[in-house]
Formats: structure tokens, sequence, C-alpha cells
């Protein structure tokens, strides 16, 4: 069925899958460790993936914030501090939007540098989903041929493949018995203090910030062009999303969210074209934290690992063949430069060293 420019298909289906490599394990972090209430995090998950997918008509991803999940996770930070995060991201968000510092930032990063932080993400993913696909080779193997094989699969494509085996294989692992009865559930009303707004920010918030420009912001931004030529998202117009999710969800149990790269390489890997990858994806979320609520964190936490993984490591080759649109020795050593000092350090400290190399390249141009 075709709306417009919304499509509703097992296409659109198997790509709303595409981001559940990145989701999932941090979801369960955030049950397991912060106490997050399910409901809360799946409903306004949903909701801003539902009203992504109508704005944007296009599959944009909606993403945990990463540095902010990594230390929220690892420092077991209370619920009232994930929320109080959020609000923070959301303020600097639409700030930076009022302001269009990640217009500005994009239009001074050369085109490498943007593909040597995709390059870098591709990489990452990549690594972890090795570690993933090692817990059962036999499986990792057969999820990956299944993935490689129904690429391009419309009536069966692979994440709708890859997500049915994990189920098939919780099923007879009897690990579907402990779901409970559906029974409604409002997310909860939540709230934090400004000290935990100020707390969080040194923890965790500021070290996001330069990931969420470089990767879910401009490298979002370059990456819709490149699959969609005829479509442009500014990074502005990310920024106001991105800062109009944060805002409202805290009050709601929901946790910081942007956009990113890597899921929409993963999104459009598995199939997605059009918003209704998102809309179909918030009403999954929003069904299973409505109804389902009781029983999410135990079915995330079981779902087979080398699946996650195979999903990983297909959206990771999906990033890392970006590098193939870098030609010419000016060109390729800034995307070096920025590949290698993100992995051996961060993704801002490669970010301004592949800008800083693009700038010595043309400037010895320049005197020669």
């Amino acid at each position: 069925m075709k709306i417009a420019s919304f499509e509703f298909n097992v296409r659109e289906l198997s790509g709303s899958f595409g981001n559940l490599g990145t989701f999932l394990p941090l979801a369960v972090g955030y049950f397991a460790v912060c106490g997050l209430n399910p409901a809360g995090l799946l409903v306004m998950m949903g909701l801003a993936n539902i009203f992504t997918g109508i704005f944007y008509r296009l599959p944009i991803p909606i993403e945990p914030m990463k540095v902010i999940a990594a230390a929220a996770i690892a420092q077991q930070w209370s619920p009232s501090m994930v929320y109080a995060s959020g609000f923070s991201m959301g303020c600097i968000w639409l700030l930076f939007a009022i302001s269009d510092i990640a217009s500005r930032v994009s239009r001074m990063t050369p085109a490498a540098v943007v593909r040597g932080i995709q390059v870098t993400l591709g990489i990452l993913l990549a690594i972890q989903a090795c570690k993933m696909l090692a817990t059962s080779w036999l499986l990792s193997g057969i999820a990956l041929l299944a993935g490689l094989g129904l690429r391009t699969s419309r009536r069966l494509p692979a994440a709708v493949v890859l997500v049915l085996i994990g189920i098939a294989i919780m099923a007879t692992k009897n690990q579907l018995g402990d779901i409970s009865s559906p029974s409604f559930t409002l997310p909860p009303l939540t709230t934090f203090s400004p000290k935990e707004v100020w707390q969080t920010l040194l923890l965790a918030g500021f070290a996001q910030i330069p990931l969420t420009i470089t990767n879910a912001t401009i490298a979002t931004s370059c990456l819709i062009s490149a699959y969609w030529p005829n479509r442009t998202v500014s990074p502005r117009r990310l920024s106001v999303s991105q800062g109009i999710m944060n805002l409202i969800p805290p009050f709601f149990g929901g946790m910081p969210m942007c956009h990113g790269a890597g899921g929409l390489a993963g999104q459009y890997y598995f199939g997605a074209r059009t918003g209704g990858t998102n809309i179909i994806e918030g009403v999954v979320e929003l069904s299973l934290g409505l109804f389902f609520a009781a029983s999410v964190a135990g079915l995330f936490s079981a779902f087979p690992k080398p699946i996650i993984g195979v999903m990983l490591l297909l959206v990771g080759f999906e990033l890392i063949k970006f590098a193939r649109d870098v030609q010419g020795k000016s060109n390729i050593l800034p995307l070096i430069m920025t590949v290698v000092l993100s992995l051996a350090s961060n993704m801002a400290v490669g970010f301004v060293g592949g800008i800083m190399t693009n700038a010595l390249l043309i400037d010895r141009q320049r005197q020669i």
C-alpha cells in the first residue's frame, strides 16, 4: 500500500528493524542498570519515530545518544539523571538550530572528513559486531548468509527474516514463555533537578555534543543526500528535530535521543525508502510500551547476540563503502587522518585532525 510519499509494506518493515543492532543493547542497559521504565522509553521513542516520519517523509533514524547511554550505564545513573541529560541536550540542540551552528560547521567541513567519520563509525560497529558473532559462529554464519542473500528481496527482506530467526531461537529455548499477558501501561510522569542537569552535562553531555554534530547531524545530512540526491535535509533541520525530541520526553520517561548516520545506513540497507519506515517502527514501539512493558526488558536481553552482531556488521560495511567516493591524494589523506585519530581517541579529535590536515594540504598547494 502506498500513500503519497509513504509506503507500508514488508520492505519498509524490514527497514524499520535496521536500527535494532544499536538500540537493543543500550535499551537493555537503561532498563536493567539505570531502572528506566520501559513504557516511558518505548512510547516516547515511538512517538518520536512517528512524528519524524511524517515530518521528513524519509526514513530518518531515531537512536539513543551513545556517549550519554554508555556513561549512564557504566556509572549506574539514576533515572532522573538520564531524564536531566535528555533535557539539557534538547536545550542545546534548539540553541544550535537557532544559531545555525551545525550548518556553519557543515559548510566548513570537507567531504573527505565527513566520509572519514562515516568510515570510523562503520569500523567501530564492525568491531562490536565481531564480539557478538564470537558467541556462536554457526548461528552467525547462517544469519550472515541470510543477511547478504536476502538484501534485495522484496518478499523476504533480510531484517524481517533475521528477526524471525531470532524469535524462533528464543522460542526453542522457552524464552518466550515469560511474556506476560497484555496490560495497558501509560508512560510515567518524571522529574529531575537543575543540579542533575548540570551534573550530567559534566559527566557526559559535553562529550556527547561533538559526536552528535559530526555523526547525527552533519554525516546524516550528507548520507541523506547520497541516498536521495533530489532530497535535502539540512543540518539545521536535524538540529531542530533533535532539540524537540529531547525537550518533552524527559518528563514522560524518555531517554536522550538523536539521529545518526549508522542508523540511516542500517535502515537503508535493510529496505527503508520512505517515511513509512519510521511510522511502522513507531507503531511497534508504541505497542510494546503501552501493552508489553512488563516483558520488554527480558525479551530484549534474550534476543540472540549473533543476529544483532550480523546486523551491526552489515551496517558497518554499508558505512565503510562510502570511502570509495573519496579520490585523490589531497582527499584521501584527510580521510585517513580522520579515521586514525577517531579510532585512537574519539570522533571529535578525528574531526578536528581531518579538517587541519585538509587545511595544511590546501595551504601547501597554494605555495607550490
